[in-house]
């Protein structure tokens, strides 16, 4: 079975939802992120919501969906540059930002270097793409109007309304799955749906056009 997959943290590792042209496929969690990918052998595409791709400047990927989001600009947390990545204390990684950026590191973005690491270390793969659940989640509305607050109820409400309009209906049984966080359930399935955008050759980038690579050569950009 061909799948797109979408991925997101969450306090096990990361929770993945797999879906296909008809809609859901299944949901499952996984410690790392090469364990999704071996999970999913044919999947075509992967959308994974943490930062993929590094360089030592501010990323114009960034900038560029937070320009997408307004009003919800804040969701979109700048990426660490790359020399940071390797620190492992907050004092050190923040200092190194501020040497080749010129800004401080949020705690919030130190708290994702593990799972940064556990992406950047898969790379160059054709199949991993960066995504952002609020970046999805607009695009799936004709008039690419904001959703509620995802913790709220009736942003979550909004959420699934508009997956189920993509043709994605999340179970009410999920198994194991059903124990994780319902935003980061939630958050995946957004991601899935960019990540078979992508695969169709449907996404919208941003930025539109690469202007930035990683190390391995992968482009940055965020995908929706």
């Amino acid at each position: 079975m061909v799948v797109s997959v979408g991925v997101d943290g969450c306090r096990e590792g990361w929770v993945a939802v797999a879906i296909d042209s008809k809609g859901f496929v299944e949901a499952t969690t996984a410690r790392t992120l090469a364990d999704v990918i071996a999970a999913f052998p044919t999947a075509e595409a992967f959308g994974v919501d943490i930062p993929i791709g590094l360089v030592d400047e501010v990323r114009d990927a960034d900038a560029s969906a937070r320009s997408f989001l307004t009003g919800q600009s804040s969701s979109v947390f700048s990426a660490p540059p790359r020399s940071a990545l390797a620190e492992t204390h907050y004092e050190k990684a923040n200092a190194a930002a501020r040497r080749v950026t010129g800004r401080g590191l949020s705690k919030q973005s130190f708290h994702l270097f593990p799972k940064i690491r556990d992406a950047d270390a898969l790379l160059p793969n054709e199949r991993l793409h960066e995504v952002h659940p609020e970046v999805s989640f607009r695009l799936m509305h004709a008039s690419h109007a904001p959703a509620g607050r995802k913790k709220t109820w009736g942003g979550l409400m909004e959420r699934l309304a508009r997956l189920r309009a993509a043709g994605i209906v999340l179970p009410d049984d999920l198994g194991p799955v059903g124990e994780i966080g319902i935003d980061d359930v939630v958050d995946a399935a957004g991601a899935a749906w960019s990540a078979r955008r992508i695969a169709r050759g449907e996404a919208r980038h941003f930025p539109a056009v690469v202007t930035q690579r990683d190390r391995s050569g992968h482009p940055i950009t965020i995908a929706g």
